[in-house]
């Protein structure tokens, strides 16, 4: 990503910060809390890409440790408020990084959380493939997102929509198949599961398990 996309995508995230929560928050508690959960099931040391204001922190269980990266300072900030008045033991660092250059060793993390950010990135495959580094053998990159279907009833549906979900920053464009396509090339990642979420199956949930 070059300096000024970074520069561009901080700008939109610092005016989002505000006012995130209270847009977010209850619509998508369902897809957040799952996503913790399915992280939380593939091992206690789990990376959150993408962690933003923190809403998804609180659903992670007391025996986890978490860190959670983000490029956004102004949500970070509301992030590590949280951590603070909620007592959130579990979350050990906060920091802010660039999906796509990661600051960790290779093989750190059992999971890799991806709550909402990966169709956002300018180069999503670049971001797996950095999620990938840092994911041990066995461990489970957990994709939660708008992701559209490629044929069938859904993708009519969602098509159908899509003028609506774009107007508040969500699209169909990006589909599954681009998750499922980048996991193909990569090599030695399974497709565990794509799972709909609340509302009506609009948002997915992908687990990807990395070859033991």
């Amino acid at each position: 990503m070059s300096s000024e996309e970074l520069e561009g995508q901080r700008r939109a995230y610092a005016r989002w910060a505000p006012i995130y929560d209270a847009v977010y928050h209850r619509f998508l508690a369902d897809a957040h809390r799952r996503t913790a959960a399915a992280a939380a099931r593939a091992g206690p040391d789990i990376l959150e890409v993408g962690v933003g204001t923190g809403l998804v922190l609180s659903h992670y269980p007391p025996h986890a440790r978490v860190s959670g990266v983000d490029l956004s300072e102004p949500m970070l900030r509301k992030a590590a408020e949280k951590v603070r008045e909620k007592s959130l033991a579990q979350v050990r660092l906060i920091a802010a990084m660039d999906a796509g250059r990661l600051g960790f060793r290779d093989g750190a993390f059992d999971a890799v959380a991806l709550p909402f950010v990966i169709t956002l990135v300018p180069e999503p495959e670049a971001a797996l493939d950095e999620c990938a580094r840092v994911l041990k053998p066995g461990g489970e990159i957990v994709i939660a997102s708008k992701l559209g279907y490629d044929t069938g009833v859904q993708a009519r549906l969602e098509e159908a929509i899509d003028p609506v979900m774009k107007r508040i920053g969500w699209s169909a464009a990006f589909k599954i198949s681009r998750i499922e396509g980048w996991a193909r090339r990569r090599g030695g990642f399974e497709v565990l599961a794509v799972e709909p979420l609340f509302p009506a199956g609009l948002f997915k949930l992908i687990r990807l398990r990395k070859a033991g």
